[in-house]
């Protein structure tokens, strides 16, 4: 019955595409298939931008983290609850109004180049390139995480074919209906999400007599030849100042993630943003508390069958299993497919935006017409998820390093571009070599901090590079010559919140 569910899940998905192909035929388009035309509602817009931020983290190395170690782990939920509301609350409506002023811009490289009116691409291809580079390595990361749970419901079928038909499915849908399928499947998946984070802790202490002392109980496990304790820290604050400052820091990341700052610049108008704000910090408080408390009911249910084994990362979906019929169970395990897959497709849309938007159209081909660019978007959507499937099938240490390396993404896509979309939102001195200067300052700050400072220091490199970054940005643009008046006047016509934007 598991496979029934998974199976109906999957042809829901499909479905949702070639309902966007079919119906978006006649507005092939590259605002159309990139942007959804602008179009979307309040409760897509918050549903979509919320699935698409959080991955399979959310049901299982969030709460398999909590589960072994503590609630000191749940910092970074914190951080990323109080990233999103800042989000939206300081983010969401400028960004929607300054890229649609700024020549109708259609991604985040398109919007910070023609918010300083310039005929220059050196800040679209650079952040087109990292875009490209980064993305093709997180789209890699939610294979493998989807890859983990399909094999668990499917166990005949091998890691390869599993792999194969998980990306099909994502690039399908995504190839076809564009944004507007991105965003509607993400609508569909993170309503489950929140339906089966909500049902495992609900049932479970409805109808288990739990024993709240197996808290305290130590358990061991060994991993890579060495031995890991797990033992819960019942106090918020019991962790270290390094594990909360950087926990904290994971919520500036938000200002620069391309996957989620497109959906605020999708919205029909500016004025529905209060709306999606509010559905989308109530989706993401209670889907982070509802993953923490999965953690803890867990540890007290299961924690000796899973920590025996290092096996923390499966609490939810053992809980799911032992709570529920098969068939709900199912669906339950086809939101961790869900989030992967949200995660993905995002990601896969955005990285082909870029090349096409910011690459191919502006430097190989001008005169692209529309269809043209919407193709070649497909394309590298191919290429993109092609190159992403080599890298989650690939074996040994070497991919391993790979796959570390996507933790470190949201601090490069923060430190990079975070500095620069808050300050070209609210200072109207910001100049165009000050945020190419904020960008890559950013960038080698946070990069640099990685290699040599984070693992003796303890602090997330986001944080330093997200201060150099903003630094640079200041600096530079204060020694630069001031915008001109046509810069300044594109400044007062999309901060005026009357505005037709």
């Amino acid at each position: 019955m598991e496979v029934s569910a998974f199976i109906l899940y999957f042809v829901i998905v499909l479905a949702i595409g070639v309902f966007f192909y079919i119906n978006g035929r006649k507005n092939n388009n590259e605002e159309e298939y990139f942007l959804g035309g602008r179009s979307m509602g309040p409760w897509v817009t918050a549903l979509s931008a919320q699935a698409s931020d959080m991955s399979a983290w959310l049901l299982m190395g969030l709460p398999g983290s909590v589960l072994a170690f503590g609630l000191g782990q749940a910092w970074i939920g914190i951080g990323l609850a109080l990233g999103t509301a800042a989000n939206w609350i300081f983010v969401a409506s400028r960004l929607r109004r300054f890229s649609a002023a700024a020549n109708d811009s259609i991604t985040l490289p398109q919007y910070l180049a023609n918010r300083f009116v310039t005929g220059g691409r050196i800040l679209q291809i650079i952040s087109a390139v990292i875009f490209l580079v980064c993305f093709t390595v997180y789209v890699a990361s939610s294979f493998v995480a989807g890859t983990s749970v399909f094999t668990s419901v499917f166990p005949k079928l091998n890691e390869q074919t599993a792999l194969m038909i998980f990306a099909a499915i994502i690039v399908l849908y995504t190839f076809l209906g564009g944004f507007k399928a991105v965003c509607w499947t993400d609508f569909f998946q993170g309503t489950l999400m929140l339906i089966a984070l909500l049902a495992v802790p609900i049932v479970l202490l409805v109808t288990k007599d739990l024993d709240f002392s197996k808290l305290n109980t130590v358990y061991r496990y060994t991993e890579n030849g060495e031995t890991v304790s797990c033992v819960f820290g019942q106090n918020l604050f019991g962790a270290s100042w390094q594990d909360i400052v950087s926990g904290l820091a994971w919520g500036l990341g938000y200002f620069g993630m391309p996957h989620i700052l497109v959906r605020f610049m999708s919205i029909k108008k500016s004025s529905m943003i209060k709306k999606s704000a509010t559905v989308a910090i109530i989706w993401v408080t209670i889907a982070l508390f509802a993953a923490i408390i999965i953690a803890v009911l867990g540890r007290v249910y299961i924690g000796e069958e899973l920590l025996a084994s290092g096996a923390q990362k499966m609490v939810f979906i053992e809980l799911a299993r032992k709570l529920f019929p098969s068939f709900v169970a199912g669906l339950l395990l086809a939101a961790i497919i869900a989030a992967s897959m949200s995660t993905a497709d995002s990601q896969l849309l955005v990285a082909s935006s870029s090349f096409t938007s910011d690459i191919y159209k502006p430097i190989f081909r001008k005169k692209a017409s529309d269809k043209e660019v919407v193709w070649i978007g497909r394309i590298t959507i191919l290429i993109v998820a092609v190159v992403a499937y080599f890298i989650a099938s690939a074996k040994g240490k070497g991919a391993q390093a790979i796959m570390d390396m996507v933790g470190n993404a949201w601090g490069g896509f923060g430190a990079s571009f975070g500095p620069v979309v808050i300050l070209s939102l609210f200072w109207k001195r910001l100049t165009y070599k000050g945020a190419v200067a904020g960008i890559t300052v950013g960038a080698i700050v946070d990069v640099c901090w990685l290699i040599w400072l984070a693992g003796t220091t303890g602090v997330y490199e986001l944080l330093p590079g997200f201060i150099a970054g903003f630094t640079a940005c200041v600096i530079v643009s204060l020694i630069d010559k001031k915008p001109s008046d046509e810069v300044v006047a594109l400044f007062d016509r999309a901060k005026d919140k009357n505005s037709d934007f």
